[in-house]
């Protein structure tokens, strides 16, 4: 597979570096015109057409859930390309550039109608066809069809799978499960469809060896305990069994289901540290300054066109400037022996908390390309409730997968920074020494709030029963999920509050901002007096794009005073009333099912891509009085 970086000119089998990390990466499957595949782990991925992303910060993180040996955050493999178009040719070695995959699954199946032949491909009854010049045609077929005459049938890969919580994959045990248990039979078998609905209920699997046959509905629900064998531990991606028995739970899923597989990954901004503007300077060069060992090369750095901008400042300046930051990435504060928090966005909230200093000192000393705020006023009908507004002209935003799981999303567990490692799948048989990773720039609004009047709401006895309540709902929600620690991960009212407001705001500025909902993201800050860095309350909305220049400030443009405080009624007004109330209203979690109060597709629900929580802990009843609660607002 190959990763570009436009969506120009595509080629098949090509993918966005982003793809590669949170919808197509390590141990997912991709479908092809002909043919499913499975990217393999980091093992098998060469890195010399791979580019380095400097984040330290990001870095250290990474480190901290997958040990020191992680050097480098990585840029995916891609072909280097010019106006849309690769600069190498196809017979080019250059071109032969991409993430090692392999066909998954195994089985295949004839399509032909009289046939419906089920198989491994080491069954030698597939053939492997390509085409140097329609890679798109590349196929297996059924080679002595007997229902098709002098044609070869390409064969489709077998629609049903097994996975389990533990990130395990198999082919789906055909053999055992038509024949109820392990078997000698000499099997021959056929996947015969009943009807035209495609349900599990009308696919039959039959042995024409010895008669036995099996409906694929018994492969689901209180049936599959008995039907499927446990699971088998196969690690398709790493080549690998687990050494012993997995104890999880054998599933049946569908080839190409969403619950397949889901990315485990870090997201970090990147924010400026240095105080003055030669520190500003060797952070933005530090892709080429990091790997200076001695003061006797700043002569030469200095001196270079590509970095202009030193020209004017001595060599010994310029090392002293590097070995500061050096000491700041390496975990350590200058003038102490402090080990630097892995809480990614504890220095982000420092920063946007306190926009007025940081702009400052970015202004007096020439700027940081990757970080500009500017500070305003919140809008005069929210000022009790707002405690400033910060529009983020530019950022940069560094994402690293660092696993993935099947079955269960992270996101039912918390925080990426807080997921249990033994619910997250390896990336590479060995300790990894890089991750993949990517970077996108843009645009986004920060909203901080007013700390007292917070403190004032959540004093308020109604608030405190209900935080009882959602407390017990996130209890039981991990409890019928099976989630260990029922109490871990519950982010309180507070966090809802904010998440909730982020959600009725991202869906107003969709309206006028010029960006898709799925293209605008939130992020929230938020924490208790009492916790690490606390308190914090303030969300940022913000969206991204792969190009250089970011994005075009539709966003920004709708964070000043008069335009904001609009936005901010009417998503409140919007909010009162929901199109399935009051239903909608009247809902809140009691049996674990779901975990959100007042609010639905029609109201609050965000696309995937924007959540940072799966459409978890949201309430408008705690924004705005609703058809079923009044006393519970935020915003009267």
């Amino acid at each position: 597979m190959t990763a570009i970086s436009t969506t120009k000119s595509h080629r098949i089998g090509e993918l966005r570096p982003s793809q590669l990390l949170f919808s197509f990466g390590v141990g997912s499957i991709i479908d092809l015109p002909r043919l499913s595949v499975m990217v393999m782990g980091l093992d098998d991925w060469n890195v010399a057409n791979t580019r380095e992303i400097v984040e330290e910060r990001l870095l250290q993180a990474v480190k901290a859930q997958l040990g020191q040996q992680v050097e480098k955050l990585r840029f995916p493999p891609a072909i280097e390309e010019q106006n849309g178009a690769p600069l190498a040719g196809f017979y080019d070695e250059t071109s032969k550039v991409g993430v090692p995959v392999a066909v998954f699954p195994r089985w295949m199946l004839c399509p032909e109608y009289s046939c419906r032949l089920l198989a491994p491909l080491e069954s030698g009854l597939f053939q492997l066809k390509t085409d140097l010049f329609h890679p798109d045609k590349t196929r297996y077929v059924h080679v002595n069809c007997p229902k098709s005459g002098l044609s070869r049938p390409a064969v489709l890969p077998a629609r049903f799978l097994v996975a389990c919580s533990a990130g395990h994959l198999d082919d789906f045990p055909w053999e055992r499960f038509v024949h109820s248990g392990p078997t000698k039979c000499n099997y021959r078998l056929r996947l015969l469809e009943l009807g035209v609905s495609g349900e599990a209920a009308d696919i039959l699997v039959k042995c024409d060896t010895c008669g036995e046959s099996k409906r694929m509905s018994e492969a689901f629900g209180e049936a599959a305990a008995k039907s499927l064998p446990p699971c088998s531990g196969r690690s398709p991606h790493l080549r690998s069994y687990v050494e012993e028995n997995c104890k999880e739970k054998n599933r049946a899923i569908l080839l190409g289901a969403s619950n397949s597989w889901f990315p485990v990954y870090l997201s970090a901004l990147s924010i400026p540290k240095a105080p003055d503007k030669l520190g500003l300077l060797v952070e933005s060069y530090w892709t080429l300054l990091k790997n200076a060992s001695s003061p006797d090369i700043m002569k030469a750095f200095r001196n270079s066109d590509l970095l202009p901008r030193l020209a004017t400042y001595s060599e010994e300046d310029i090392w002293s400037a590097i070995q500061r930051k050096n000491s700041l990435d390496s975990g350590q504060a200058p003038d102490s022996g402090e080990t630097k928090a892995t809480n990614l966005k504890l220095p982000e909230w420092q920063v946007l908390s306190d926009p007025s200093s940081m702009a400052a000192n970015l202004t007096a000393n020439g700027g940081y390309s990757d970080f500009q705020i500017t500070p305003i006023a919140p809008p005069v009908a929210f000022q009790k409730q707002l405690e400033e507004v910060v529009l983020v002209e530019r950022l940069r935003e560094v994402q690293a997968l660092i696993g993935f799981t099947r079955i269960e999303s992270p996101r039912d567990f918390g925080e990426a920074d807080a997921f249990p490692s033994e619910h997250r799948v390896k990336l590479a048989r060995k300790a990894p020494s890089w991750v993949p990773a990517a970077e996108v720039r843009g645009e986004g609004l920060f909203l901080r709030f007013n700390e007292a009047a917070i403190l004032d709401w959540l004093a308020q006895p109604y608030l405190q029963n209900y935080d009882y309540a959602f407390r017990k709902a996130h209890r039981k929600w991990r409890k019928f999920r099976g989630i260990p620690n029922l109490e871990a991960g519950y982010p309180g009212t507070r966090y809802i509050l904010l998440h909730s407001l982020s959600h009725a705001l991202m869906r107003q500025l969709t309206l006028e901002c010029g960006y898709t909902a799925a293209s605008i993201r939130e992020r929230i800050y938020s924490s208790y007096p009492e916790e690490e860095g606390g308190p914090m309350a303030g969300i940022l909305i913000y969206t991204a794009a792969p190009d250089s220049e970011g994005t075009l400030g539709g966003l920004v443009a709708l964070g000043q005073p008069e335009q904001l405080g609009h936005h901010l009624e009417a998503a409140l007004d919007q909010i009162r009333l929901c199109a399935s109330d009051p239903l909608c209203a009247e809902h809140f979690s009691t049996r674990g099912q779901t975990l959100h109060g007042a609010s639905c597709h029609a109201c609050l629900f965000a696309p995937e891509t924007s959540c940072e929580r799966g459409n978890k802990y949201l309430d408008r009843s705690v924004l705005v009085p609703t058809v079923d609660k009044d006393y519970l607002a935020f915003f009267q």
